[in-house]
């Protein structure tokens, strides 16, 4: 995510594969892609880097947490360490080379989902926060806002009593 100039130099850094100053955002999300956890690191973190912050806390908070899926920047040695330190199983979800063009790819398509939703968010568009809690801090509460507008959309049951 690019940083604004309100970004301190120290929380910021620089992405030599997507060529981009700024941070990233490590996401762990459910299923139906409700945010679990969120990590927000200099852009120079690689995402193993990151994901080794992001998932011991997360997995001591989500006890039933056994299986993640996950892009192919968490390659390597990543999936090893998980399952031996953490007890999960780091499921990488490739592409297929064969294919030419958009791929959607399965359950890796659910963060991206995510990211999409927390985008409609215009402060989360770009990352203007000073320090990285806060930016994390943003981050949850444009998804408690999207989870209580779908809370509020649905139609209210009127809990009915038993006679008598």
């Amino acid at each position: 995510m690019k940083a604004d100039a309100t970004v301190t130099f120290g929380s910021r850094g620089f992405d030599a594969g997507k060529k981009i100053n700024g941070r990233k955002r490590h996401l762990l999300t459910d299923t139906p892609g409700l945010l679990l956890a969120v990590l927000v690191t200099p852009a120079s973190v690689t995402d193993r880097d990151g994901a080794r912050s992001l998932l011991p806390a997360a997995a001591s908070r989500f006890r039933r947490l056994a299986r993640i899926w996950a892009d192919g920047g968490y390659t390597g040695h990543l999936t090893d360490w998980a399952a031996q330190h953490l007890g999960l199983v780091l499921d990488i979800v490739r592409r297929n080379q064969d294919v030419r063009g958009f791929q959607p790819l399965p359950r890796r398509w659910v963060v991206e989902r995510s990211l999409a939703w927390l985008l409609r968010s215009r402060r989360l568009v770009l990352d203007y926060e000073r320090r990285t809690d806060t930016s994390e801090a943003v981050i949850r509460w444009s998804m408690i806002a999207l989870m209580n507008r779908r809370l509020a959309a649905q139609p209210h049951r009127c809990a009915v009593l038993p006679a008598g």
